[in-house]
């Protein structure tokens, strides 16, 4: 029932024309927040939030339906950046004061977050340069963030540091209007936000710190082997709208008389991205499962999840292109979207190729 009323909605109010509409309008927010609000009524910003903090409490599987729905129209939100990434760090991390403070806020869609952790042009959490320094009232922060998703939009950043002697990672939450934060938006290929946000020895108060000093790689490697798993199920709706269009377009298209879906080397390049289609299937749902069960091989499943997906997504959008023709490499037709939107996607949280080595190491290669 949730992945039927989600896809209706999302048809009728964010289908693809509408990212198009925010694109070349070149849209300040990038999102539509009437959008979101609309959203956040209907308990999407409150899956993954406990009861007694005013959420659904409603598990993954079932946000994993909502986030393949939006895959399908390509929906410009702030839905991975604040309530996959954002509401996972404070759930799993945050004390009971910060829970009551910033849940049933993202829950109602009153407030957005954003997880500033990249500061290369490669995927790497771990490796933190961002430093904290304790002050008398609380800490100072100072380094530069790339790659912040919806960093132009959030009210608050979630930030990855590390002290001085780098011994290990701290996180804080920091109100995105304090004082000496500097935020550059960049639009991506997919008119999705991105940003470079710079903190110039920002202050944040005692209650600021998510967690103890130096123990937030725990939290934050939970928070995005859970981000990896909710994109990768998005990226399974994205292919699977990509792969429809392009079976409905070999049904439609002729040449010399003929249907081009009859050529039976056409045939056999559809049935290839069926059957990836299918193995991603049973992964992302497996994957989502081991969320819910907390099971110890969730970095396990994020990881083949990710890199699965991933490798599908960008098969199914390059032979989307192709098959399509010329035509596909214009502007009015839509397919164009869902392969921009693949190639960010796969680069969103680590590629194949960082999961692969990921898995690879995981499993004591």
């Amino acid at each position: 029932m949730l992945k039927t009323s989600a896809k209706e909605f999302l048809k009728n109010r964010a289908p693809i024309e509408a990212l198009r509409k925010l694109r070349d309008s070149k849209d300040s927010k990038g999102y539509d927040p009437q959008l979101w609000k609309e959203m956040a009524e209907m308990g999407w910003a409150s899956l993954n939030i406990p009861e007694a903090y005013g959420g659904m409490d409603f598990g993954f599987v079932g946000f994993g339906q909502v986030l393949e729905e939006m895959g399908r129209t390509l929906v410009a939100s702030p839905m991975v950046s604040t309530c996959l990434v954002g509401t996972s760090i404070i759930n799993f991390g945050g004390n009971t004061m910060q829970k009551e403070n910033f849940l049933p806020r993202i829950a109602d869609g009153s407030i957005l977050l954003s997880l500033a952790s990249e500061e290369s042009n490669a995927h790497r959490p771990l490796k933190v340069s961002t430093q904290y320094s304790k002050t008398d009232d609380g800490y100072s922060i100072a380094g530069k963030k790339v790659f912040v998703l919806d960093g132009n939009v959030a009210d608050y950043f979630v930030v990855t540091t590390t002290d001085t002697d780098n011994n290990g990672i701290t996180l804080f939450i920091v109100d995105a209007k304090s004082a000496g934060i500097t935020v550059e938006r960049k639009l991506m290929m997919d008119s999705r936000n991105a940003a470079i946000v710079t903190f110039d020895n920002v202050k944040v108060s005692e209650a600021g710190m998510i967690g103890e000093a130096g123990k937030g790689t725990k939290t934050l490697e939970k928070a995005l082997d859970i981000a990896r798993i909710g994109l990768s199920a998005e990226m399974l709706g994205s292919m699977q709208e990509a792969f429809d269009r392009t079976v409905a377009y070999l049904k439609e298209r002729k040449q010399f008389g003929v249907v081009i879906g009859t050529f039976q080397a056409l045939q056999h390049r559809a049935a290839v991205m069926y059957s990836e289609i299918e193995l991603c299937k049973s992964l992302v749902i497996k994957a989502l499962q081991a969320i819910d069960t907390d099971s110890p091989m969730l970095p396990y499943m994020a990881s083949m999840a990710k890199s699965k997906v991933g490798e599908t997504l960008q098969l199914v959008t390059n032979e989307g292109i192709q098959l399509f023709g010329g035509i596909g490499m214009t502007d009015d037709e839509e397919i164009g979207f869902f392969m921009k939107r693949a190639r960010v996607a796969q680069q969103t949280f680590g590629d194949y190729n960082y999961h692969l080595d990921r898995f690879a190491t995981l499993s004591g290669f």
